[in-house]
């Protein structure tokens, strides 16, 4: 075949599979909107119609015989009407894949957990599917997750609105009783009053605190800390409320334990973790407190004997306004001052989980003997 020759069949395939191609490409315009099966049937005619033209085209060039140039062309015209058949079966079959990719989508929208979808006619289409597999049940796990956060914010709104009713019922009762001269002792009357008022302060400030906490505001001045200093004298200071409990420092005095903390924020950390001890632990027990180091990071535990916590309630206690069962009630610090550092409304245990991730760190808690152990652990500047 000489170079004319081919030229001649190379131009003329050219052309007719421009005008094909061009009115495939029209037709996929007009059907943007149409089923993914119709689109792809157009995309196969266009390309088995250039072939099939540009084969017919090229068996009348070359050929001079009618009949061969006739079982050319019919051979071309079967084999493409194969051809589109086979094609037409597979788009079904990825329409019908990709339907149940839809289906699916539908369900993880109305909510409802998807656990398998019957999508598997192709690589991509069996990945997709797993992936919206998993889309589903992190979605389960975090619709679980807010109805958890929204059950415990109802209980504290609850537990808070009841705390707030019962010092402020009892300020009205005293100040009526001694507005209308019947107080037997006006000057006991008054110390209540103001020991229920610094009550209603420490919430507020609790409150406020836990705000500040959940909404990321919570602004931290961080300097090297000792931790033996930080617990010798949160302890120093809560030791006239132990009320019979001895409260041991089990850390050595040289223990240089260091932390970039801000030391305002950590103490109330470690003073809620005392409190919360000082609360459940019976008078004449101890409760231990430790500072140590270990693989870069630092820990603060204290450990009482307050009868340990049920381990269904223990994935609960940082939650806000978490009282426990009946063994863990708080038992009151009839001492004073001791309602300037607890507002008794459970918020103290998730102000401590706060104030640690705002340090990059964690508290945790698991039952020891007799009692529960928290953990308090932070990142040393070496870690």
């Amino acid at each position: 075949m000489s170079w004319p020759e081919i030229l001649q069949v190379a131009g003329l395939s050219l052309a007719i599979t421009i005008v094909i191609g061009g009115a495939a490409a029209v037709a996929l315009v007009l059907l943007r909107h149409a089923s993914l099966v119709l689109q792809i049937c157009v995309l196969f005619v266009g390309s088995v119609l250039s072939v099939v033209a540009s084969m017919v085209g090229a068996s009348w060039l070359m050929y001079l015989s009618p009949h061969d140039l006739t079982v050319a062309v019919n051979a071309a015209v079967i084999s493409g009407l194969v051809s589109l058949a086979l094609f037409v079966g597979l788009g079904t079959v990825v329409v019908r894949n990709a339907g149940a990719l839809s289906r699916a989508a539908q369900r993880i929208g109305a909510g409802e957990t998807v656990d398998a979808v019957a999508a598997g006619s192709s690589a991509e289409f069996a990945a997709l599917a797993r992936d919206l597999v998993t889309t589903s049940a992190n979605l389960a796990e975090a619709r679980e997750r807010q109805r958890l956060a929204e059950e415990s914010r109802r209980e504290l709104v609850a537990w808070i609105a009841h705390d707030l009713r019962t010092p402020m019922a009892g300020i009205m009762s005293m100040a009526e009783a001694l507005e209308d001269d019947v107080a037997s002792d006006p000057a006991r009357y008054h110390r209540q009053m103001r020991e229920q008022i610094t009550r209603l302060s420490a919430m507020v400030d609790d409150l406020f605190e836990l705000s500040k906490i959940d909404s990321g505001t919570l602004r931290l001045s961080l300097e090297p800390v000792s931790l033996y200093d930080l617990v010798s004298d949160t302890v120093a200071d809560l030791r006239p409320l132990s009320q019979g409990r001895e409260i041991r420092i089990a850390s050595r005095p040289d223990s240089q334990v260091v932390v970039q903390a801000d030391p305002r924020e950590l103490s109330r950390a470690v003073a809620n973790l005392l409190l919360n001890a000082l609360q459940h632990t019976p008078e004449g027990t101890p409760i231990t407190v430790a500072a140590s180091v270990s693989d870069g990071f630092a820990s603060v535990s204290v450990t009482d004997a307050g009868g340990g916590i049920d381990e269904d309630d223990l994935p609960r206690i940082f939650d806000p306004g978490w009282r426990g069962a009946p063994a863990r009630t708080p038992q009151a610090l009839d001492r004073p001052g001791a309602t300037l550092l607890s507002s008794g409304a459970g918020l103290g245990l998730a102000i401590v989980q706060g104030i640690a991730a705002a340090h990059g760190g964690e508290v945790t808690a698991h039952n020891v003997a007799d009692g529960c152990r928290f953990d308090l652990v932070l990142p040393t500047p070496a870690g």
